[in-house]
């Protein structure tokens, strides 16, 4: 009703039906950004897509240049182009023999598809190090196998929340795989425990977490 009276005034202080809802519709998207943090950002791909342009420009240039084949392919699965970073990535695993690597190798390869192989390299990167991404490696394969293997997705997803409790987004997507198998109970606990860490959070953690909570809190009514 807010928003109906908010349009309202839009309209009747810029004179225009069409220009009241695009200014309706800015306010809303700065209020979001400010305040809940649901809808994405608008500025921070256009920075990376500099960024990496500038990598790419300087790759040309020094094409030995790892640190910033490293830092490109992190760019480019930010983007979400696994396959280019796959190629970088794997043209510097010999030189940054770390963890972090070898688990990024293998999440583009469960992105790829190629779940057995990624999960492999994945479950290798944690035993060299256990807190590798604070446990981010377990959601990651939670969220591959959710669709095709449930029962392991649902291993892997307690994996992170025990690594990780101070993360809702671990509990929420637990609760989505149970309420696709039909569990409801045991996805009620897991959106009220969403809820539950998200209250426990300091104010400046909080906002991360805002969207997991939010989804939590909908699935909850819904």
């Amino acid at each position: 009703m807010s928003k109906f009276f908010l349009f309202a005034l839009l309209w009747w202080l810029v004179g225009n039906p069409f220009l009241a809802l695009i200014v309706l519709l800015v306010v809303l998207y700065f209020i979001d950004r400010r305040f809940i943090g649901l809808s994405p950002s608008l500025t921070a791909p256009l920075r990376r897509n500099r960024r990496l342009s500038r990598l790419k420009r300087e790759l040309l240039l020094s094409p030995h240049n790892a640190t910033g084949k490293l830092e490109a392919a992190r760019l480019y699965i930010e983007k979400g182009k696994y396959a280019e970073a796959l190629e970088l990535l794997e043209q510097v695993s010999s030189i940054y023999d770390s963890a972090d690597v070898v688990y990024e190798i293998g999440l583009c390869r469960l992105k790829l598809g190629q779940l057995e192989e990624g999960e492999k390299l994945i479950l290798q990167s944690l035993e060299s190090n256990p807190k590798v991404k604070y446990g981010e490696p377990y959601l990651r394969l939670g969220e591959e196998f959710a669709p095709v293997k449930p029962d392991k997705a649902i291993g892997y997803l307690e994996q992170f929340r025990g690594m990780n409790s101070s993360s809702s987004e671990g509990s929420y997507k637990l609760g989505r795989i149970y309420e696709r198998l039909g569990h409801r109970e045991e996805a009620k606990r897991a959106y009220a425990e969403a809820l539950l860490v998200y209250r426990g959070l300091p104010r400046y953690k909080r906002r991360a977490e805002r969207r997991w909570a939010f989804l939590s809190k909908w699935r909850q009514i819904f």
